[in-house]
């Protein structure tokens, strides 16, 4: 099932139980005054007692023109996603820190070949997790290169790169399958002011998913910078869902169910 019709399920299913679903894009929050105010594409306003953030985390791109038309042609940054849909194929990797390295491993037991794509010398990441990638037997390092092109029309049918030390350039034309693992950037723009966030931007919370502002909590690749999986982001959720059922309770001092 794709993601999409995947989430329209979920939607129907939560409303079958009267949750109200409204689309629209949050532009600005008062979260220091409770109820809290939400101002929804700059002209609705909307108050809540508690509020669950789960903005998500996007993935850094190179920036390419190439790279955005054959996103889900070939072009990918969720190795554990989409790395089944290359067995026997060639793969491509661009990165140095541990996501580049832990993907680059993950994915040898799906390509014939990984070449790993690190613009420096020496990787970023953990020693542990470079001394596994060069000790791969199926992993081709390609030290101080950058990805400049991304070749295909409709499917991606090959990269090119280039030495930033030498000016070499190299054309892989049998990579079917690349990935950009360069970092995310989780979505805590309008929150950055009023919750706490760790160094790289996501939001901390405890066990029960809360923040350090009352009545707030978080969920999925916002405030987990490490598994960015369906599967633990809808556990997370739902910790939280239950969680704020508690703190409304505690408020109201009537059972709500969400």
């Amino acid at each position: 099932v794709l993601g999409p019709a995947m989430m329209d399920q979920f939607r129907k299913q939560a409303e079958r139980f009267g949750a109200d679903c409204r689309y629209g894009m949050v532009t600005e929050v008062d979260i220091d005054n409770h109820p809290f105010s939400l101002t929804i594409d700059d002209s609705v306003k909307i108050t809540t007692d508690a509020l669950i953030v789960s903005t998500g985390a996007s993935a850094k791109w190179l920036g390419l023109e190439s790279e955005t038309r054959l996103r889900g042609y070939g072009v990918s940054a969720c190795a554990t996603c989409d790395g089944a849909f290359y067995k026997g194929d060639e793969i491509a990797v661009v990165g140095g820190g541990n996501v580049a390295l832990e993907e680059a491993d993950y994915l040898t037991q799906f390509g014939s070949k990984v070449y790993l794509i690190h613009r420096r010398s020496e990787f970023r990441g953990t020693e542990i997790l470079s001394d596994r990638v060069k000790n791969n037997d199926k992993i081709e390092i390609l030290w101080n290169n950058e990805v400049t092109e991304i070749l295909g029309e409709d499917s991606l049918s090959g990269i090119v790169v280039e030495n930033n030390k030498t000016g070499e350039r190299k054309e892989l034309s049998n990579v079917k399958g690349f990935f950009i693992a360069i970092g995310y950037d989780p979505r805590t723009e309008l929150f950055e002011d009023d919750i706490e966030l760790d160094e790289k931007k996501y939001i901390v919370t405890n066990r029960k998913q809360e923040t350090n502002k009352e009545g707030i909590y978080a969920a999925g690749d916002v405030q987990d910078s490490s598994y960015r999986q369906v599967i633990t982001s809808a556990a997370a959720g739902a910790k939280a869902a239950m969680e704020v059922n508690q703190y409304i309770t505690s408020l109201k001092g009537d059972s709500v169910y969400v």
